[in-house]
């Protein structure tokens, strides 16, 4: 490992001013440090901010809840009111890494954890993600973990996180402060970047930039849960994953929020999808319709294909079970 600086922050602006030199930013560290080992990132310094006062979750004023970013995954899928009234977010929580790692890992740690390619992990390969320019050795490698949804000839990586898909489906909000001092929330919608021809910006974030909370809106109606498809048990990441809220108006489909895990680039989510499933019959010929939609422009390469109609049936017995009814 590369020789570094280590810094402890006293407070927001000091920690976004020595991020702004380029340090990078350390909690649970349950991510950067393996990049570290690797020399895949290797940052002059370090900037601890566990002592930042970033560790509570309160409720809003518009009846949501604000989560620090220094939440770990463990107090926050454990959270009363985030198992009340957004389970799918504890589902997620729980489905991910190994208990050990969800007492470190944090909130806002676990929104920017990076993909685990295995090229963008092995530093004698060729990663646009990594050192943009040099090429994608997926491409015509190895892609068994990679997105179908999303992805561009220069980068076919995957986003890793449980997390941030059940985020995405209720629509969270991203708080942020500039170095500057200054506040903004960045829906999480807007707050990845598509990899495009520059893979290696994987969000909004100017440099300087702290996440300090996620805020999650009212909690909405309807049923939820977070399903998600994966080689073993435990400790393993999606192939698919699907997080998803219903509501029923009698036998047809009031309201639906979807996103999806493992097959996007980013945590995924479709307009188009949910809107085909408002307002009809609860049916698995509608599920399929949907799923067909969802997939429609997906680009799967020779080891994935596979999770074109794994998403498909997962995303079907997602519904048929929020639905609750017999749709065979």
């Amino acid at each position: 490992m590369k020789a570094f600086d280590y810094v402890r922050a006293t407070d927001t602006n000091h920690a976004s001013t020595q991020a702004a030199k380029g340090g990078a930013i350390i909690a649970g560290g349950t991510n950067l440090l393996d990049l570290m080992k690797l020399e895949v990132m290797a940052p002059d310094v370090l900037v601890d901010i566990n002592r930042l006062d970033l560790k509570q979750i309160t409720k809003t004023d518009a009846g949501g809840v604000r989560i620090g970013a220094l939440v770990t995954n463990s107090d926050l899928a454990a959270d009363k009111t985030i198992r009340a009234d957004y389970p799918a977010l504890s589902m997620a929580l729980l489905a991910g890494a190994s208990g050990q790692l969800r007492n470190k890992a944090t909130t806002g740690g676990n929104l920017l954890q990076r993909t685990r390619c295995y090229y963008f992990y092995d530093t004698a390969m060729p990663c646009n993600k990594r050192a943009p320019g040099t090429g994608c050795q997926a491409m015509e490698g190895a892609t068994r973990l990679h997105a179908i949804l999303g992805t561009s000839e220069h980068c076919v990586a995957s986003h890793p996180s449980d997390m941030a898909v059940a985020m995405r489906m209720l629509d969270a909000v991203v708080e942020v402060v500039s170095h500057g001092g200054e506040t903004r929330q960045v829906a999480l919608t807007d707050f990845y970047s598509l990899p495009g021809q520059t893979p290696h910006i994987e969000t909004v974030l100017k440099d300087g930039d702290l996440i300090t909370a996620v805020v999650l809106p009212k909690a909405a109606g309807g049923k939820q849960t977070y399903r998600k498809v994966r080689d073993r048990a435990s400790y393993a990441f999606a192939m698919v994953s699907v997080s998803a809220r219903v509501a029923m108006d009698g036998d047809t489909i009031g309201d639906v929020a979807l996103a999806f895990g493992g097959i996007g680039s980013q945590p995924w989510r479709d307009a188009a999808c949910e809107k085909a499933l408002i307002g009809q019959p609860a049916t698995k010929e509608t599920f399929a319709n949907a799923a067909d939609i969802l997939l429609k422009d997906a680009a799967p390469r020779r080891d994935n294909a596979f999770k074109v109609p794994l998403a498909k049936r997962t995303l079907i017995a997602t519904l048929t079970e929020l639905c609750g009814k017999d749709t065979a």
